[in-house]
């Protein structure tokens, strides 16, 4: 047999490290309760690939070939580290198993899948959420502790510490490795769900997409794993419908809001695959189903001045009755102005503020500027819009307000 070449034993490994690392370190964690032998013998298994694979050539079950050398390296790991007592008898039962090979896979069910365990653990309600954040890109997503820290803008150093941390905790606590029970499932899926969507709106609002398409791969994991709920569906939808306009929204480093977004440089293929993300029969409606439909209301206008508005008011109220917040009643207040009137929208937004709800945040006041200037007020839009630009957080949403100001001050020319 001719011996491959390192280009094809490369790729042959990368390809079943991206579909088969986690279920593989999923299992290992499971087996031996000890979450650094099981990534550090996954890794020295790759490892080994790249040594013997040039030579013997590329198995024909490259994922069982990792596994039987991860779990042998597991065995040697956790003896050489003298684990517990309690952890002797299940180190003897692996041995036993590889030797006889009978190391089966783990079970897929959407029920009892070790990846499903791992993904609960990692976003234990025990963990503060940077924890679960970072413990799910390492070991989850499979990000190195470098790529995670430059990310978060930290050092790797920092990011490190707060892995082992988290892991240590899991441990110390003895946080259970395991899927939550039916009564405790609906909370904790919301935790993971809300892991995922901040890994990506962290990701989203830098021009490295990389958090981004990270949080869209977990998202697709959960839809797998989970099949027969639909908020792990409707966040992978959002998700998508959200991502689909990256091109357009930032434009030589520079942001361009939904409204001026040329839409021929939207994702039509990550819009398509969103629509086909539909509920279950007899899904119940959540909050990021509501959620995605209210991004797909956008998607399917052909311009900003077709966007259903009435559609959109209709989806804030349906979200506010399950997922009160001032964020959700100050983008409604923005629908009400383009649905009904500039002055409809201003009262319900300074309805908002009376209330205490929202302060001084920098949104409140841009979302003012736009409604005063569609109102024919551009001076007060322009004193609105410099609270805004004073309050933003970043240099690139501040240059975008500027360039807005620029925009009306001519108007206030006699």
């Amino acid at each position: 047999m001719r011996a491959p070449t390192d280009t094809a034993v490369q790729q042959a490994l990368a390809d079943t490290m991206a579909t088969e690392r986690l279920r593989i370190v999923a299992a290992l964690i499971h087996r031996t309760g000890n979450w650094d032998a099981a990534e550090d013998a996954v890794a020295d298994a790759a490892e080994r690939a790249l040594r013997r694979w040039p030579q013997d050539g590329v198995p024909d079950n490259p994922a069982a070939w990792l596994t039987r050398v991860a779990v042998r390296r597991a065995i040697d790991l956790a003896r050489r580290r003298e684990v517990e007592r309690a952890k002797l008898a299940q180190i003897a039962d692996l041995d036993r198993r590889e030797t006889l090979g009978a190391f089966d896979p783990p079970d897929r069910s959407p029920v009892t899948d070790d990846r499903l365990r791992l993904v609960f653990t990692c976003c234990h309600p025990a963990l503060s959420l940077e924890a679960r954040v970072a413990l799910t890109l390492k070991v989850v997503a499979g990000l190195s502790t470098a790529a995670i820290g430059r990310a978060f803008l930290t050092s790797e150093a920092t990011m490190s510490q707060r892995v082992l941390r988290a892991k240590r905790k899991i441990a110390n606590a003895g946080i259970p490795y395991r899927v939550p029970t039916a009564a405790m499932l609906p909370e904790r899926l919301e935790g993971v769900l809300a892991v995922v969507y901040l890994v990506f709106t962290d990701g989203y609002a830098t021009t490295d997409h990389t958090l981004a398409e990270e949080a869209i791969r977990l998202g697709r994991l959960l839809v797998e794993l989970m099949p027969g709920h639909d908020e792990p569906r409707a966040l992978l939808a959002l998700l998508l419908l959200q991502h689909s306009r990256r091109s357009a929204r930032l434009v030589d480093g520079e942001l361009v809001t939904l409204p001026h977004q040329d839409r021929s440089r939207w994702d039509t293929a990550a819009i398509e695959e969103a629509r086909a993300l539909q509920p279950p029969p007899g899904a119940g409606r959540g909050r990021y189903r509501i959620e995605a439909d209210l991004a797909a209301v956008h998607a399917d206008a052909a311009g900003p001045d077709d966007t259903d508005w009435l559609r959109i008011v209709s989806l804030y109220d349906e979200l506010l009755e399950i997922a009160p917040s001032p964020v959700v009643e100050l983008n409604r207040a923005i629908a009400v102005g383009m649905c009904d009137s500039p002055l409809a929208g201003l009262a319900g937004l300074d309805t908002v503020v009376a209330e205490g709800r929202l302060g001084d945040h920098y949104l409140v006041f841009a979302a003012r500027a736009d409604l005063l200037a569609r109102a024919g007020r551009p001076a007060e839009a322009v004193t609105d819009l410099d609270h805004a630009i004073e309050g933003a957080p970043t240099s690139r949403e501040r240059r975008q307000l500027d360039r807005r100001r620029a925009q009306l001050l001519p108007r206030q020319e006699p």
